[in-house]
């Protein structure tokens, strides 16, 4: 484990490579990366950066896939005080340049697959003084040309625990995505918080394979770096990719999506395969079905732990350890470290058990909105509450339940239905393979109930079937009134659901419309 000076991302590798230069810090492909190495590559970024002229609370965009550039950058960026701007490579050209805009990037590195997106976007980046390519162009230099013409000699500038490390950017199911400033302090609290509650020490193997833009991808992997662990990086979110990682690896430690364990469950061989290595899967970012989750307990036969988090608090707040039947639809119970509260439309505690707004206050709250004062006051509290838009309860053991986003929330005649609590019994229909539930106008109720539904082969099931089905498990009101299919759902890069996509082609010309 890291030494007690370790505050900042950049003490991490500083650390391990002092006191353990041999160990395995990165495998990606057929490359494995020391913690000398590490830091011996991220110096020369630093080195290679400075020259550049970036320097202190300056930012640098990454458009790649995972790989260990990311960490070479983002390392290297914290030892000059700068700051990372991992930007999604699922953005079109002009979100990505929205994205490095907003962020005032003063360079760019970018991956051989993205060239085309920047090459169409660069002229309109004012801030951007500097390209630097992973792979061959041939206008901007190769990162590996760049660094090596740099001494791999720490810098040192003089950092803290409270200077942003990151801007990560939101994943914008509402709007234009904006930057969240994560400090050291919080990617600290949360790295050091929960390295023992998810089993992490210097004798796992930890799978990154989510996209490290996400905190689900970097967040994770950052906490196999504290510890002093190897930490496999996976290109792309491949099913057959984590099945062979996991049995060539023997990975004890994994983070994935729930639509993610759903593929894994599907893959050919994943019946047959060896996955007695495993420790713990930790799964989150967007709600898992009881159907998949109880397959997912037999099969992989290690400590499941659901967490729930945003982007806004450096990812994980609650955990849910204990999978009896009565607590499966809970997120947990809150980190020791984190406050929660529920509350009213007037910012008002409510009883135990009464559904309201979840708000939430610990170290791993961000700092605020880059750029956006009006979007941090409506987000952030005077006394450092952060108001998570997510609708749900508390019941009396302190146990979380979420429904849904506040802006989901489906209102039928006077009736709130929560789309998630639909969508749970839904799926454990055996003819659905996905589904989402929104809000569609309706002259009599205001909205109705519509179920878009995924079908699990086909002939797929007849919408009055899955309504009968409901009806023995939903009260009246909570019923789609409609069941449409398609052949998969819009999600953004973290697995959530995009019901801003799917409502908007019912709700076009409504006066009314529902966000």
């Amino acid at each position: 484990m890291p030494r007690p000076e370790v505050t900042t991302i950049a003490h991490i590798v500083r650390s391990h490579a002092a006191h353990r230069p041999d160990a395995v810090a990165l495998v990606c492909g057929r490359r494995t990366v020391t913690f000398g190495e590490l830091d011996a590559r991220s110096s020369r970024a630093a080195q290679a950066f400075r020259a550049a002229g970036v320097g202190f609370g300056d930012r640098v965009a990454f458009v790649e896939k995972n790989g260990v550039e990311f960490f070479e950058v983002l390392c290297g960026l914290a030892k000059l005080g700068a700051i990372g701007v991992p930007v999604s490579w699922r953005l079109t050209a002009p979100e990505m340049a929205h994205v490095i805009s907003d962020a005032g990037a003063a360079a760019v590195v970018v991956g051989d697959e993205f060239f085309g997106h920047l090459e169409a976007i660069v002229d309109q980046l004012t801030h951007v003084h500097t390209v630097v390519a992973i792979g061959a162009h041939d206008r901007w230099p190769s990162f590996d040309d760049w660094l090596a013409a740099h001494p791999a000699e720490d810098p040192y500038v003089a950092t803290t625990s409270d200077d942003v490390a990151v801007l990560m950017y939101t994943s914008g199911t509402t709007g234009a995505p904006k930057g969240a400033m994560l400090t050291n302090a919080n990617y600290m609290a949360k790295t050091i918080g929960c390295a023992d509650t998810w089993r992490f020490s210097a004798d796992a193997v930890s799978l990154a394979v989510m996209p490290l833009f996400h905190m689900a991808g970097s967040g994770w992997a950052l906490v196999g770096l504290y510890v002093g662990c190897p930490t496999v990086l996976l290109r792309d979110v491949d099913p057959d990719a984590i099945l062979a990682a996991i049995t060539r690896h023997r990975i004890t430690n994994m983070l994935l999506v729930p639509a993610v364990i759903q593929r894994l469950l599907a893959t050919p061989g994943i019946d047959s395969a060896d996955l007695s290595s495993l420790r713990i899967i930790v799964y989150g970012a967007s709600p898992i079905t009881d159907d998949v989750l109880v397959k997912a307990l037999e099969r992989f036969d290690c400590d499941m732990r659901q967490v729930y988090g945003m982007t806004e608090t450096t990812g994980s707040i609650t955990q849910l350890d204990d999978h009896d039947a009565e607590l499966l639809r809970s997120c947990g119970k809150p980190y020791p470290w984190v406050s929660l509260r529920i509350v009213d439309a007037d910012g008002c505690d409510v009883p135990r058990g009464t559904v309201g707004e979840l708000w939430t206050r610990s170290a791993q709250n961000m700092l605020g909105y880059w750029n956006n004062p009006a979007a941090t006051a409506a987000t952030l509290t005077d006394d450092g509450w952060l108001k998570t838009g997510d609708v749900g309860y508390l019941d009396d053991d302190g146990y979380v339940y979420l429904y849904d986003r506040v802006k989901d929330m489906i209102v039928s005649g006077g009736e709130n239905v929560y789309p998630a609590e639909v969508e749970n019994v839904l799926m454990a229909h055996p003819q659905v393979a996905d589904v989402a539930v929104i809000g569609v106008p309706d002259d009599t109720w205001g909205e109705a109930v519509k179920a878009v539904v995924v079908p699990a082969g086909a002939p797929g099931p007849e919408p009055a079937e899955l309504i009968r089905f409901a009806r023995a498990r939903l009260a009246g009101f909570k019923l789609p009134k409609s069941v449409d299919f398609a052949a998969e759902l819009p999600r953004n890069p973290s697995g959530k659901l995009l019901k801003r996509a799917l409502r908007e082609p019912y709700w076009h010309g409504v006066d009314r419309r529902v966000q």
